[in-house]
């Protein structure tokens, strides 16, 4: 017999269709043809003839929650009769199911679905009925406050996920909310305590489903699985449980509970407040592979000693690891990505293909593979009713699980099986395979980091311009005692990474100052053993992560400051240029509406959002992939967004709002106006309402104040923005949001020349749209008015002097230093002639209104003919090449200043464009 774990060449196929998948045929095999799949079943409607007949007639049918409801009610349920009942149930449905799977007729899904039903269906009967014989006995149930108490049973495993197979047992775990005792009613009933109670009622549960009588029973009870195992009590209280989580409970736990769901009683919330924060980390928890990886280690070596190759759930390939594939990415993610938190395997590939945790090739494979394995189960099972997920020894059992399958031969079900199980096992491999496991070259330089020669030498030898400040770096971080008192897990992990952080670091074209900054890095999240784990776990993160740092200080620096965002370097569409802000902005309202009330939290879901989104960004222009206008329109758009975001749930927040929709809006001005946004750029804004309501000015207010907090405060999460909001009317001394009547009579009537110079860069940022249209409206109409240019040429000139006495290149340092921004030929030159134009001609010239950018507005006056259009082409060219400067400058952390030599010619450009404007 060929071996199912033989190997031929791994094909990883996605799955064959055959017979036994095929849910839509319109034929229909003959009874006896099916029944020789199933000896088991062939017996039980032998020695129930009428089920038979029952059961052909409805094949074509398939059984839902209303049916199996319908039959229960037609059968007697007390105390007396349960047991009977129950199999008389159970047996009807799965002869049922069982035929309707064989003939093709019933997916997977049906199949599970059907068998999960059953047995809600039976433990919540059966506990209705052994409740009232029980209370009858001892009263109800209560807790200290008189309120009645009910068992809660928690499905567990392929129960809990509704993935029940045909023969398989239940795993529960017995729950009640509080601690007390019956009321013991009357005729002298005795009072009990609730634990009492409800062991009772826990045993008597068990027995009236796993029974084995003259029908057989309804699923075998594993209750292995509650706190302590078979040596812990059979039914623990909510705060008993809790307790145990808190103290005792282990990795292994967290991966049962992934799939826990009550099917009982009630009060679920507050169970479930007991077990999200035990099973989900808020962190993210790369930790889990490292458990994981053990727990699997654990089951591989017992796989071994039993001789279980042959297991398509526990060996090599089989529906554990599929499982175990799912399971490790929703402990990682689920704490913070609650979707995630879903039960069925199925569904939780999808939603890993979704997220491009797991490519959809690889979803696509493992979801093909558990489909075919749990048929595969399904056939084995059917045999015998055994539980067993092994493949048969004995050729007639091959032929008949083959022919269940659909397959001519059972070696030709042994390819479709060897492909799937490889498929999956080198999947597993991906996932789970240990980086450290070989140990690394620089091992020894890490462990002799104490001697400072040899340490030394072996940073001379891999190309550090300073390997002394090397060796002193790594030797004082071995001796810190920050290191030397965490705990044996943290300094595991430190001693695996640490070599290969000096090989990252050798790799870049800046090995000492990577080094650096990856050490910051290191050391800033030593006591978070979840980021040491991801970059242990994934090499290729930590190179990343190297080639980021080496390219940029200020990306090292925000990476120090939110180290959550080493996870958005697994992200396959990392540098991916395109970027689907209106889906973004829709998947966080949403995350943002499912955090409610919780302010705090969502003040920190804007945060990790856009410092997620700022980190895709930086990443892709490290890469030279965006222009950096593009960068600066991505910037200024996610801007808006988070702007509108905070906006809309502010208002929310507000107790006396007076109508649904606030008539406010928010107008960008500077940077964010003009769209040229930075990394590091504050927001100037201004806040203005439209609304004739007596409370408006009042609530507007409070919302501004509030909106300015929700953007500025510093939370766990770090910061969104600085902002200022000093362009308002009349500046710090004027109220914090003004009526857009107000702004307009301010600007024509109180107005300086430079608060119409900075309004030629405002624009509507977020808020109510009609509103901001109506304020552009206005704009317009205040950018338009006619202006003596003599008097604004001098008003303009006398204001760039002003800055240029306070912020230019002074003495001696002017001959050979160049400031980009504030010195004459810079880019404010180039920003004030342009506002400059836009203030003289816009009244005869409405399209210089637009809110283009200032690029654009130079190619705009040149061709209206108020400036020489090659010395525009050659100032805009200018304009780009400082910008392009002092961004990279602002990446490493450097002053805007330049060598005046590297851009001679640019400000000679400037400066003529200059003279020709104001010195006409």
């Amino acid at each position: 017999m060929k071996s199912a774990h033989a190997r031929r060449p791994l094909q990883c196929c996605p799955g064959r269709r055959t017979k036994g998948a095929d849910f839509n045929s319109a034929t229909m095999t003959p009874p006896d043809d099916l029944l020789r799949h199933s000896r088991y079943l062939t017996r039980l409607l032998e020695a129930n003839p009428d089920l038979r007949e029952s059961t052909l007639a409805q094949i074509g049918q398939a059984p839902d929650a209303a049916v199996l409801d319908a039959l229960l009610a037609a059968l007697p349920l007390d105390e007396e009769n349960l047991k009977t009942s129950l199999r008389r149930f159970k047996q009807s449905i799965y002869a049922w199911i069982v035929l309707r799977d064989l003939a093709g007729r019933a997916p997977l899904a049906e199949v599970t679905e059907t068998l999960t039903l059953i047995a809600e269906r039976a433990l919540v009967h059966a506990q209705r009925v052994l409740t009232a014989v029980l209370e009858a006995r001892y009263g109800v149930p209560r807790n200290a406050a008189g309120e009645r108490q009910e068992l809660i049973v928690v499905g567990m495993g392929k129960l809990g996920g509704r993935e029940l197979n045909v023969s398989s047992d239940i795993d529960l775990i017995f729950v009640y909310p509080d601690d007390g005792e019956t009321d013991g009613l009357h005729d002298g009933a005795q009072s009990i305590s609730n634990f009492e109670f409800f062991t009772r009622l826990g045993r008597q549960l068990i027995n009236a489903i796993s029974e084995v009588t003259e029908r057989g029973l309804v699923f075998r009870v594993d209750m292995r699985l509650r706190p302590n195992g078979d040596s812990g009590p059979l039914v623990c209280s909510f705060d008993m449980l809790e307790n145990y989580f808190i103290v005792q409970g282990r990795e292994w736990e967290r991966y049962a509970w992934i799939k826990a769901r009550p099917l009982t009683g009630a009060r679920w919330d507050e169970l479930e407040a007991i077990r999200r924060p035990f099973v989900f980390r808020k962190y993210l928890d790369f930790g889990a592979i490292n458990a994981m990886r053990d727990l699997h280690a654990q089951i591989r070596r017992e796989v071994a000693k039993k001789d279980m190759a042959n297991n398509v759930k526990l060996g090599p390939g089989g529906i554990r690891e599929i499982e175990f594939i799912a399971q490790v990415f929703q402990l990682i993610r689920g704490g913070r990505d609650t979707a995630l938190q879903i039960k069925p395997t199925l569904v939780a590939l999808g939603l890993l293909r979704d997220r491009a945790i797991l490519s959809a090739e690889v979803a696509v494979q493992l979801s093909a593979a558990y489909d075919f394995l749990r048929r595969l189960e399904h056939r084995l099972q059917y045999i015998d009713d055994a539980q067993t997920h092994t493949l048969p020894g004995n050729a007639a059992d091959q032929a008949t699980v083959a022919g269940a399958m659909g397959f001519a031969s059972y070696e030709a079900l042994l390819v479709e099986l060897d492909d799937h199980r490889g498929c999956v096992e080198q999947h597993f491999a991906e996932v789970f395979s240990d980086p450290n496991r070989d140990g690394h070259a620089l091992d020894g330089l890490w462990r002799q980091a104490d001697d400072g020669e040899q340490c030394t030498a072996a940073f001379a030898g891999l190309g550090f311009a300073d390997p002394q400040g090397a060796a002193r770096r790594i030797g004082g971080l071995k001796n810190s005692p920050r290191i030397q008192l965490d705990s044996p897990l943290i300094r595991e992990r430190f001693d695996a990474l640490i070599p290969r952080v000096i090989e990252a670091a050798a790799e870049t074209p800046q090995p000492d100052e990577t080094l650096v900054r990856l050490l910051d890095l290191i050391e800033a999240v030593a006591r978070r053993a979840a980021y040491l784990a991801l970059l242990q776990q994934y090499p290729q993160a930590l190179k990343k992560v190297a080639q980021l740092m080496s390219s940029s200080a200020w990306a090292a620096e925000y990476l120090q400051r939110h180290p959550i965002l080493l996870d958005e370097l697994l992200d396959t569409r990392l540098l991916e240029a395109s970027h689907d802000w209106r889906g973004f902005r829709a998947a966080l309202d949403a995350q943002l509406d499912q955090a409610e009330p919780d302010t705090e939290r969502q003040m920190d879901l804007l945060r990790e959002a856009h410092h997620a989104q700022v980190f895709r960004l930086l990443t892709q222009d490290l890469s030279g992939l965006l222009a950096l206008e593009k960068l600066s329109d991505h910037l200024s758009e996610l801007a808006d967004i988070i702007v509108g975001l905070a906006l809309k749930f502010a208002w929310r927040k507000l107790l006396t709002r007076h109508c649904e929709e606030p008539h406010f809006a928010v107008i960008s001005y500077g940077k964010l106006g003009g769209k040229e946004l930075g990394y590091a750029s504050d927001l100037d804004m201004v806040f203005i309402y439209e609304d004739a309501a007596e409370e408006a000015g009042q609530n507007y207010s409070r919302l501004a104040t509030r909106l300015n907090t929700w953007l500025s405060a510093q939370t766990a999460a770090g910061q969104l923005f600085e902002t200022d909001l000093r362009l308002r009317p009349n500046g710090d001394s004027g109220l914090v949001v003004v009526s857009l009547d107000g702004f307009r009579k301010y600007q024509l009537e109180n107005a300086w020349v430079w608060e119409h110079q900075a309004l030629t860069r405002a624009r509507f940022s977020a808020g109510d749209a009609a509103l901001g249209t109506r304020f552009e409206q206005v704009r317009e109409e205040i950018l338009r008015q006619p202006r003596d240019l003599q008097k604004l040429r001098e008003e303009v000139m006398a204001m760039r002097q002003k800055m240029m006495d306070t912020h230019a290149t002074k003495g001696d340092a002017r001959a050979s230093q160049f400031n980009l921004k504030h010195d004459p030929g810079g880019l404010i030159d180039v920003e004030f002639l342009i506002q400059y134009l836009v203030l003289g001609h816009a009244h005869a010239h409405p399209e210089l209104c637009g809110n283009l950018g200032n690029i654009a507005l130079l190619r705009i006056a040149a061709t209206l003919g108020l400036i020489p259009a090659a010395l525009a082409e050659q100032v805009r060219n200018a304009y780009r090449k400082y910008r392009s400067l002092q961004h990279g400058l602002r990446l490493n952390n450097r002053k805007s200043r330049v060598e005046r030599a590297a851009v001679l010619p640019e400000i000679a450009q400037v400066r003529e464009l200059w003279d020709f404007v104001f010195n006409p």
